[in-house]
């Protein structure tokens, strides 16, 4: 955390405390006073830095002078010492088992101490396989309501919240339908689809009109309506086909700005930009910027927004209360990738294996969407049901690769490759003489993804070391659409550490049914060193369009174009390439 926190951050803040020195077995006076001094925080209507100036602080009920002494460290220097070294010792990532009916902290920490545990997809493994019953005070009925209380969770999710490519469909379409109706100047969509999440979980829609009721009227027509559920003189909401829900707010062109901020969220950037502008002498709504006199300051436009509050235009990526705000207000905001900046794609499939489409025309394809250069991946033998190639056939695609890349004309370069199995005792599909003769290796785990925890964790790192693997694909594994898939459980920190000493990239799989990494892990990637690869996985021609959903996992996890080795130049990537074996021998050394 960087930059002055506001009083919600830091209730936020002191209740995450909480709950890990909870899950750590703290004595519970100790936690407890976290969480007293986070409600009384919340409930207090000063800003925190006001009332220190006013000398009250340790007046505040539940803040003593332990607690006060770390409010004070936090205004004086946005970070706190103490929550760092919290951080280093007891993995975040647990706080997400609390979700979970019948878990809390104290059998987070059991599960954690004793069986290695660190997030949902380890505890369901762990649940699966028997695991929790001969734990200390849990049993058979307790593994039991865990594991019903895992599938809970994940069927409430996925009931409650859409897969990001189905709700990008369902939302152009509607804009589409939508922008031809009398008196329109604008639509947009706002909420978690423009913040580029990876589910969402209804549809947002901003509109500039003189008048509401024709584009109420559209929207009510529309095809894509199921049930109107509500209409007032400005707002609609509507359940579409399919079972979304949607919400239409109408507003008069000066006030655009502030709506549209308002509507994209997050709920905690939110929180921290109206703190932020009660420091600046205004109160921020959805209508205007408002002075203590009363009298408003619209903005037609969200860049006057975050300009009057002294900072550069977030973009709606990185809206999620995360440091962005802290970074904007000190020019820090990272220069993040756009879809310009590739120049290639990193995993392509013909119909040599599972794709749809041949060999010529994932080329055109890829060369009409301005790319310089295709790496073509098709499976491996060992994935059977992707009718993988046997070695004589991919010695024959790569000899077909190099015939046709000399058919074109205008710098266009087509690579080969192969998608490579990583077996369970981490050995690859294809011999180091077979994979020697293709350009890039990309290895995939397709398998046992939830089996134990230090074994996926080997079959990762094994890939990542090989010298002659230069991506990891779609780490985790795990599906959004159909029945899901939550995806591997792995020591994360390991591999990308591994794959940061090795120079091995970490693919961003684009595909909507994917998005792997996701935004979370491909930050903590990042921290920890890692080069990227951003790929459509295409299957189709048409599937090279899924480039944009990868963009915005790196923009979320704030990575820089420079991170993402199909920004750069094909001469300069296949040096990269040719150099893995000599980092992994230095790594050995």
């Amino acid at each position: 955390m960087e930059g002055t926190p506001g009083n919600a951050e830091t209730a936020a803040l002191f209740e995450r405390i909480a709950d890990l020195l909870e899950i750590r077995g703290e004595n519970v006076f100790k936690v407890n006073a976290y969480r007293r001094a986070a409600e009384n925080i919340l409930e207090t209507g000063c800003p925190l830095a006001e009332i220190r100036a006013e000398g009250t602080l340790r007046q505040v009920p539940g803040v003593g002078e332990a607690i006060a002494e770390k409010i004070e460290e936090l205004l004086d220097t946005g970070r706190l010492g103490f929550y760092e070294r919290l951080r280093e010792e007891v993995p975040e990532s647990l706080l997400e088992l609390l979700e979970v009916p019948d878990i809390g902290p104290k059998r987070v920490g059991l599960v954690w101490k004793n069986l290695g545990v660190t997030d949902l997809a380890g505890l369901s493994a762990a649940a699966a396989d028997g695991r929790l019953k001969d734990l200390p005070g849990l049993g058979a009925k307790s593994e039991a309501k865990i594991r019903k209380g895992l599938e809970d969770l994940a069927s409430r999710k996925i009931a409650v919240r859409t897969p990001l490519g189905v709700a990008w469909e369902l939302a152009a379409a509607v804009r589409e339908s939508l922008l031809g109706a009398p008196g329109v100047e604008r639509i947009e969509a706002g909420g978690s689809l423009r913040r580029m999440k990876e589910t969402v979980g209804d549809l947002d829609f901003l509109t500039a009109a003189s008048d509401a009721e024709p584009v109420m009227d559209r929207l009510a027509e529309s095809p894509l309506v199921a049930e109107v559920l509500l209409r007032g003189s400005t707002k609609m909401s509507v359940r579409f086909r399919g079972g979304m829900q949607g919400d239409l707010r109408v507003v008069e062109r000066a006030r655009w700005g502030t709506a549209w901020q308002y509507f994209t969220g997050s709920q905690a950037h939110n929180v921290l930009l109206r703190e932020l502008a009660l420091k600046n002498g205004y109160s921020l709504s959805e209508y205007a910027l408002k002075r203590t006199d009363g009298t408003e300051r619209l903005c037609a436009e969200e860049e006057e927004v975050y300009r009057i509050l002294g900072m550069a235009w977030i973009p709606p990526e990185l809206r999620e209360g995360r440091g962005e705000i802290e970074a904007a207000l000190k020019g820090g905001l990272p220069r993040l990738i756009e879809l310009a900046d590739l120049k290639g794609d990193l995993q392509s499939h013909t119909e040599a294996s599972d794709g749809r489409a041949t060999l010529e025309e994932m080329a055109e394809a890829a060369r009409k969407r301005g790319l310089r250069y295709l790496l073509v991946t098709d499976h491996s033998q060992g994935l059977g049901i992707a009718g993988g190639l046997s070695p004589e056939a991919l010695l024959r695609q790569v000899s077909r690769i190099r015939e046709l890349g000399r058919s074109f004309g205008d710098g266009f370069r087509l690579l080969s490759g192969s998608e490579v199995e990583v077996h369970s005792d981490g050995s690859l599909d294809f011999t180091d003489d077979l994979l020697k003769e293709v350009d890039l290796v990309v290895a995939a785990v397709h398998s046992a993804l939830s089996g134990d925890r230090e074994k996926v964790t080997g079959r990762f790192l094994s890939a990542v070391r090989h010298p002659l693997v230069h991506i990891l694909a779609h780490p985790t594994g795990r599906l959004l659409t159909g029945k899901g898939r939550t995806g591997a459980d792995a020591d994360w920190d390991r591999v990308f550490s591994e794959a940061a000493a090795t120079g091995t990239a970490l693919e961003i799989n684009a595909s909507p049914m994917r998005l792997d990494l996701t935004d979370t892990l491909a930050r903590r990637a990042m921290e920890l060193g890692c080069l990227f690869a951003i790929s459509t996985d295409a299957h189709a021609p048409e599937q090279f369009d899924f480039a944009h959903f990868g963009v915005s996992v790196a923009k979320r996890a704030w990575i820089p174009p420079e991170r993402v080795v199909n920004t750069w130049e094909v001469d300069r990537l296949l040096k990269w390439a040719r150099e893995k074996p000599a980092r992994v021998a230095d790594r050995v050394r």
